[in-house]
């Protein structure tokens, strides 16, 4: 059981004054479930220890990037060779040589991948390209997926079928906002008026195949199918953002499983088993237009830094044997059987990510969630907490299993989640 933590108060009041909000993110703030955000000091396997010693089961694993827990002896071995070898270069190496392989074997046919540090980084770059390669303007992207945070990405849905978008955040001119159409996830009658109305303008449809940042909006693959023709005929490129669920379901992407053949891809989180890597790849006519084989540019000092790519590296290794994702699956199920049918409950899965809605029935877009569901989460979280279960601090975020949580910890997490309110 975890108590309360004197530590994270005192070192939060502190990063108050210093930082913008006391945190480097906004997602790790409490403001949402209230209270103090804990303050982790190490973790190992699916436990984390916060600044006054409360062990917590952590089904966060740093927002998906710990498919095999914290500290794995593999990632962390290549990540101290490495260290010892040097920290950067800023020349290239032979770690990027490897990675490519293994990221292109799982990915085929994608022909060349560039590496770079973030999300954020390799959703711009995609978007930089499809509009270098279709020498058009317009991103259509949905309501509910989120891909960084670069001004164009940062919009909202509008109240038609069919919106150009508006800056959902200060700072956002309206000249890029107005490059963005926003369509509500799952639309036919949506993508069909887009592509009617813009489609000679639109230079790529970008979208998460499996929505996971506005809870887990599970899409029918006969839409996304249709979303995909639809694209190749107007001549606009699909982009599968997979940051998040990018190796999460087996040595391949989200694209697969449902039918697509992306154009472009992005790629983060598990591609650097808990050090910042992320990616873009696809086929070579498109990436070849990359600085220096061609003419559209992207750099970075920290893209391809060798000891995020050597942990990259040892996460894929252990992950293309498979045994990973066939514990995981077990492990889910066994919270899915625990879960199912349980009144006004309701638990939504894919493999290792998961989503506990406090609802009859699971939405698939993000305007749906009900806010009577926010609140029941709100009000169980400090409870979740007390009993040692930590959870993304937001109904909104959903929950991830790695290969080294075990079935007694799952059975502790059914419990907590269905503890009734008090």
């Amino acid at each position: 059981m975890a108590g309360s933590s004197s530590a994270s108060d005192a070192l939060f009041a502190t990063a108050c004054k210093r930082m913008p909000g006391g945190v480097s993110s906004p997602v790790r703030a409490f403001g949402s479930v209230g209270g103090t955000p804990r303050y982790m000091a190490r973790g190992m396997g699916a436990q984390i220890w916060d600044e006054d010693g409360n062990a917590y089961t952590d089904y966060c694993l740093a927002w998906g990037p710990l498919i095999l827990g914290h500290a794995h002896p593999a990632v962390l071995e290549a990540v101290t060779k490495t260290a010892r070898d040097g920290l950067a270069f800023g020349t290239c190496h032979r770690m990027e040589v490897a990675l490519a392989e293994l990221v292109l074997e799982a990915f085929a046919p994608a022909e060349r991948v560039r590496f770079l540090v973030t999300g954020t980084e390799a959703v711009m770059t995609a978007l930089r390209l499809a509009r270098a390669h279709t020498k058009r303007r317009l991103i259509l992207k949905f309501s509910g997926c989120y891909h960084g945070h670069s001004d164009g990405m940062l919009v909202k849905a509008g109240s038609g079928v069919a919106t150009l978008g508006i800056g959902d955040s200060e700072g956002v001119s309206a000249a890029q906002a107005a490059e963005t159409i926003v369509v509500p996830l799952g639309s036919q009658s949506g993508i069909e008026e887009a592509f009617a109305r813009y489609g000679t303008e639109i230079a790529a449809v970008i979208l998460e195949p499996l929505p996971a940042n506005n809870g887990l909006l599970l899409q029918d693959p006969a839409w996304l199918q249709a979303l995909q023709k639809l694209a190749r005929a107007s001549g606009a490129l699909l982009i599968c953002d997979e940051v998040i669920t990018g190796f999460r379901f087996g040595f391949h992407g989200y694209a697969r499983m449902v039918g697509l053949a992306p154009d472009l891809t992005t790629l983060g989180k598990v591609l650097g088993g808990g050090l910042p890597v992320s990616a873009v790849l696809g086929r070579a006519e498109i990436l070849d237009r990359l600085a220096p084989a061609g003419k559209t540019y992207q750099a970075g000092t920290m893209s391809g830094n060798p000891v995020a790519l050597a942990a990259g590296i040892a996460t894929l290794t252990e992950l293309r044997t498979g045994e990973p994702y066939h514990r995981m699956e077990g492990l889910g199920a066994r919270l899915e059987a625990k879960l199912r049918g349980e009144g006004a409950f309701a638990f939504v899965r894919v493999g290792s990510v998961f989503w506990p809605y406090f609802g009859k029935r699971a939405p698939t877009r993000a305007e749906d969630v009900s806010e009577l569901a926010v609140q029941e989460f709100q009000a169980r979280y400090h409870r979740w907490l007390d009993r040692g279960i930590y959870l993304s601090p937001s109904a909104w975020e959903v929950g991830f299993l790695s290969s080294m949580h075990q079935e007694s910890q799952v059975d502790a997490l059914a419990e907590a989640l269905l503890e009734p309110r008090r």
